[in-house]
């Protein structure tokens, strides 16, 4: 007997990507994020290739992540997709000391997010 499958965590014309291990902040993620929201996926590519911020760079991946499980595992239309969602959180923080003088020492954070892309399908009024 096999296990049964696994309900899908979004709706039948949506495609889901997770960026799980994004290394910087997820205020700065947030901020590019902000970007693409509601865009058409097409043009949310665009502005994250053009973009300066250097989280731009991850986030360009996992959308270009979900538009491919949209059209590989989904069956949409590329052309008809927009990012219906992009949610930011904060995932582990890695912990570093730096030395300091008289024989102390200083905490170092280094914080990781998680970037959800959701793009959906729309049909063209």
């Amino acid at each position: 007997m096999s296990k049964s499958a696994a309900p899908r965590r979004v709706g039948d014309k949506e495609a889901l990507a997770v960026g799980t291990t994004i290394r910087g902040s997820a205020q700065k993620l947030n901020l590019v994020a902000a970007l693409i929201r509601g865009k058409k996926a097409e043009d949310a590519l665009n502005i994250l290739s053009f973009s300066k911020k250097g989280m731009a760079v991850d986030a360009r991946k996992v959308l270009a992540s979900a538009i491919a499980n949209a059209e590989n595992n989904h069956n949409l239309d590329v052309d008809a997709l927009i990012v219906a969602e992009a949610s930011v959180g904060k995932s582990i923080m890695m912990k570093r000391f730096h030395t300091r003088g008289r024989g102390k020492s200083t905490r170092i954070l280094k914080p990781i997010s998680r970037l959800r892309i959701v793009v959906r399908e729309v049909e063209e009024a």
